[in-house]
């Protein structure tokens, strides 16, 4: 027999996970995604590239008998090709429909950021923060957070569902 889940246990569940952040390094930068987004944190494995997608999404890979696109997140910011090394791992983030590996360098840490601490990014070049939601202050640092809903645009995620 199955039981309902209590309202207030799944309230703190959801709790658990807002306002925390997956940390992840692309160069000197460092980067945040929303940790709700997250499955799994792999080794990078052999890339099958697929014809005719935009050469940010690096192609198909086979975890655990399921196909997912993986995506080279450098390229996607329009940053230099870095070969891949033993730090290089495949963030996979589940949004929507869409199951995606993302390519990073390096991921550091899980990271509580308050509210209070993530401000909107300057208003200098709009063009240049469509990825980014938010900065979170860490001490004094400053980490980039991601919007996921951004990373794919509708024409990216459509032909993604068709492979």
């Amino acid at each position: 027999m199955s039981e309902a889940m209590d309202p207030e246990l799944l309230e703190v569940e959801g709790d658990t996970l807002k306002n925390r952040f997956l940390i992840f390094v692309l160069g000197n930068e460092t980067y945040g995604i929303e940790i709700e987004y997250v499955t799994e944190i792999i080794g990078l494995q052999p890339v099958t590239e697929v014809p005719e997608l935009p050469e940010y999404i690096r192609g198909i890979i086979n975890l655990r008998g399921k196909i997912i696109p993986v995506m080279d997140v450098r390229l996607r910011f329009r940053k230099p090709f870095k070969e891949y090394n033993d730090r290089t791992c495949v963030v996979v983030i589940e949004n929507e429909d869409i199951t995606i590996g993302l390519i990073v360098d390096s991921v550091s840490e899980v990271l509580s950021i308050p509210e209070t601490e993530v401000v909107p990014p300057p208003d200098v070049n709009k063009t240049g923060y469509k990825y980014i939601k938010g900065i979170g202050k860490t001490g004094n640092d400053v980490k980039l957070l991601l919007d996921c809903n951004k990373l794919l645009n509708e024409d990216d995620a459509e032909n993604l569902l068709k492979v």
